[in-house]
């Protein structure tokens, strides 16, 4: 059974024209790897952690997108240790609403300390 394992990064500065890099990395593997049909969901989360990472931790950032057995996993490492929150939004509300979108379109996600004083935020998506 061909489980095939990869893994890239890239390293963007923390500045708002990263996140449209963000999104392009994220198009330019899945497509590579032939899973145009995670790009929608993993842009998605792509987008909003990385504006996330622009927003709130304002350090360069580095996103990585890595697939293991049946799903593929994106993450944002930033140089800063607070970590994301969801927020109640209402349906007025244009921001705030990050997390929420990372809940509903991946399979599971979460927050992991380090590297150094910063962390990682991570989504997984089904491969199938």
């Amino acid at each position: 059974m061909g489980h095939a394992y990869w893994s890239h990064a890239t390293a963007l500065p923390g500045e708002p024209g990263s996140v449209s890099r963000a999104r392009h990395f994220v198009f330019s593997h899945l497509v590579e790897h032939r899973l145009p049909h995670l790009v929608d969901d993993v842009q998605l989360v792509a987008s909003e952690l990385a504006a996330n990472a622009v927003r709130h931790a304002r350090t360069p950032f580095k996103v990585i997108l890595e697939k293991a057995d049946d799903s593929v996993m994106l993450s944002v490492q930033d140089g800063s240790p607070s970590r994301p929150v969801q927020v109640a939004t209402n349906d007025l509300d244009t921001t705030g609403r990050g997390v929420s979108i990372v809940e509903l379109v991946s399979h599971e996600w979460g927050v992991a300390d380090g590297p150094g004083e910063g962390k990682s935020v991570w989504a997984t998506f089904a491969a199938r």
